[in-house]
C-alpha cells in the first residue's frame, strides 16, 4: 500500500465486509494507491507483534478498540509501520497499557465512563482518544468532541491517518516529559523543604535589594523567621554587632556575582545571637544571566565558642605556660648555685628537665596550630626541601646518618598543607629518640600514580610505644593517650589531605608511611 493510499470504511460484521470486498463502493476513490478491494493484511499488525520492524527504543503503543473486520485490519496495517498495535473489542482492553486508543463507534457507545476513569488514573499525562467514523454513518455522536481528542473520517488517506495519531501520542510524549519535569522539581523542592539546614532563594535586582522568594523550614527554625520575610532583603539577619568587614565581602561577591562562603553574626527573631556559616552562590539562566541567589545557612555557634576556647587556652599554654617554666628553671639554676646536698642537686635536675619537656610540649602545641592553621597551600619542591633537611640534621646530630631517595624525575612538587613539617618531625623525631652512636633514617619518596605521591620515613631506633599508635585508631582516652604530638601532627596532615597514613614499628625500628594526593 503506497503512503497516500486510503485507508476506507467496511460494513459492521465479517459477512457484509466480503459482501463489500466482492462490490466495490462506487462512491470510493478509484485512485491507483487507493483501497478498493479485497487486500491480503499482514496478521502482525492484527497481533500488535511487530517487535523486528520497530526501532530500536520501544516505539509507542496504539490500542485499537475496534470490532473484526476490513476497517480493522486497514487502520492496524497503517498504522503498525510505526507503532505497536494492539486490538481488542471489550472495553476491559482499556486497562492495558497503550499511548493512544482508537475506537469506532460500537466500541465508543460502550466506553461509558471508562475513558474519564483513564485521564483521572493518568493524572497530569495526556491519554489520547481518536473516534474512526465512517462517511456512512448520519451524524457524528454529538458528546464526541468532549470525550475523544480527534474525529477522524473514513476513508481517510493512509498518511493523513498517521499524521493525526502521530500528533496525538506526540502530545502524550510532550505531557509525559513535562509531567517528569514537575515530578523531578517536586523532589528537589521536596528535598529543600526538608532539609536540616536552613535554604534561601532570593531575587537578582538592579538595586541589590534580592528579595526572598523561598526559605525552607530548616530557614524558620535555625532563625524564626518564615514566610513572612518573603519579599525583603535577607539583611534583616544582620544586626549591631555583624562585623562590618564581613558584611562588604559578602556584598563585594554578590555584586560581582561570584560565590562566597563566610562565617557571619546573626540575631533570630528574637533578637539571639548565633553564629552562621553562610554560603550564597549566582544561579544562572541559559543566557548565563544571574537570576537569583541561593543561600545555605548553618548555626555554627558552638563550633566558634569552641575555636575561641581552643585560641585562649593555645595562647595560655604558649605562652603563659613558657614564661612560668623559664621562672621556675631560672630560680632552680640559682638554687643549685647554693646547695652542696647532692640528693637537693638532684631533685633540682628533675624539676629542670620536668620544666624543660613542658616547654617542648608547649611549643609542640604551636607548632600542631601554625600547621594546621594554613588554608592557603604552597607549592613545595621536595626534592630542594629534604636536601636542606637532611644538612640540618647533620648539622644538629653530626653522628647520624639520613639517607634521601626520590624519583628521578625533577622536581617532586606538591602542594599538600604541612607536608613538609611532617616529614621533618618523623625524621628529627626518629633521630632525636635514638639512642645509637650513629642514628639512621632514610626518607624515601616515590610516585604511586599521576595523582598520588608516597613518603617513608624508617629508622633503627627503639620503635615507638604501642600506646603512641594506637591511639591514632582508637582515639584518647584517660588509660590509652599519646605522650609525643609529633606523631598526631603527621596523622593530621595526612588525614586532611585525603590520604593514609600507617605506623610499623618494632624492634628492628620504625617505618612511617604517607600517602597523600600530591594536589588535594
Amino acid at each position: 500500500m503506497g503512503p497516500d493510499s486510503e485507508v476506507s470504511t467496511g460494513t459492521h460484521d465479517t459477512d457484509r465486509a466480503a459482501h463489500a470486498e466482492s462490490e466495490p463502493d462506487p462512491g470510493r476513490s478509484t485512485d491507483a494507491d487507493a483501497v478498493s478491494g479485497p487486500r491480503k493484511v499482514r496478521p502482525q499488525a492484527a497481533t500488535g507483534d511487530r517487535d523486528r520492524a520497530a526501532p530500536a527504543d520501544d516505539p509507542a503503543r496504539v490500542l485499537l478498540l475496534m470490532r473484526p473486520g476490513r476497517d480493522r485490519d486497514l487502520v492496524a496495517d497503517a498504522l503498525g509501520e510505526r507503532y505497536r498495535v494492539d486490538t481488542a473489542t471489550e472495553t476491559g482492553a482499556l486497562d492495558r497499557a497503550f499511548d493512544c486508543c482508537v475506537l469506532d463507534d460500537a466500541a465508543f457507545d460502550r466506553v461509558d465512563d471508562a475513558i474519564a476513569t483513564q485521564r483521572a488514573a493518568a493524572g497530569p499525562v495526556f491519554v489520547p482518544f481518536a473516534l474512526l467514523v465512517s462517511e456512512r454513518s448520519d451524524t457524528v455522536p454529538a458528546d464526541a468532541w468532549n470525550r475523544v481528542d480527534d474525529v477522524i473520517e473514513l476513508p481517510v488517506k493512509r498518511r493523513a491517518l498517521v499524521a493525526r495519531i502521530d500528533n496525538l501520542i506526540q502530545r502524550r510524549t510532550t505531557s509525559r516529559r513535562l509531567a517528569d519535569t514537575v515530578d523531578e522539581l517536586r523532589l528537589k523542592e521536596r528535598a529543600m523543604d526538608e532539609s536540616p539546614i536552613g535554604i534561601t532563594l532570593a531575587r537578582s535586582t538592579e538595586d541589590g535589594s534580592n528579595p526572598l522568594v523561598y526559605c525552607n523550614e530548616g530557614f524558620e527554625t535555625l532563625t524564626g523567621y518564615g514566610p513572612e520575610m518573603l519579599g525583603k532583603d535577607c539583611r534583616f539577619l544582620q544586626g549591631e554587632d555583624t562585623d562590618d568587614e564581613t558584611r562588604a565581602e559578602l556584598r563585594e561577591a554578590i555584586d560581582a556575582e561570584r560565590p562566597v562562603a563566610v562565617d557571619i553574626l546573626n540575631y533570630r527573631a528574637n533578637d539571639q545571637k548565633f553564629w552562621n556559616r553562610l554560603t550564597v552562590a549566582p544561579i544562572r539562566d541559559e543566557t548565563g544571566s544571574v537570576t537569583h541567589y541561593v543561600g545555605f545557612q548553618s548555626d555554627i555557634t558552638d563550633r566558634k565558642i569552641r575555636e575561641r576556647r581552643l585560641e585562649v587556652m593555645g595562647r595560655v599554654l604558649n605562652h603563659n605556660l613558657r614564661n612560668k617554666m623559664n621562672l621556675i628553671e631560672g630560680y632552680a639554676d640559682l638554687l643549685r648555685a647554693d646547695i652542696d646536698d647532692e640528693s637537693h642537686r638532684r631533685s633540682l635536675d628533675v624539676i629542670t628537665e620536668t620544666a624543660t619537656d613542658l616547654m617542648g610540649i608547649a611549643r609542640a602545641v604551636q607548632k600542631i596550630d601554625e600547621t594546621l592553621a594554613d588554608a592557603d597551600p604552597a607549592r613545595v619542591d621536595l626534592r630542594d626541601r629534604l636536601v636542606e633537611l637532611r644538612n640540618r640534621i647533620h648539622s644538629r646530630h653530626p653522628d647520624a646518618e639520613v639517607e634521601v631517595s626520590l624519583p628521578d624525575d625533577d622536581p617532586v612538587v606538591v602542594t599538600v598543607v604541612g607536608l613538609f613539617t611532617a616529614i621533618e618531625e618523623g625524621a628529627e623525631n626518629a633521630v632525636k629518640h635514638n639512642d645509637a652512636p650513629s642514628p639512621w633514617v632514610a626518607i624515601r619518596v616515590e610516585r604511586l600514580s599521576n595523582e598520588w605521591i608516597r613518603v617513608e620515613i624508617e629508622d633503627d631506633g627503639p620503635g615507638i610505644p604501642d600506646h603512641e599508635t594506637q591511639v591514632l585508631e582508637r582515639g584518647e582516652t584517660s588509660l590509652t593517650h599519646a605522650d609525643r604530638l609529633g606523631i598526631w601532627l603527621m596523622y593530621w596532615v595526612v588525614n586532611r589531605a585525603g590520604g593514609e597514613f600507617t605506623v610499623t614499628t618494632g624492634e628492628a625500628g620504625t617505618l612511617l608511611r604517607l600517602d597523600v594526593p600530591a594536589h588535594p
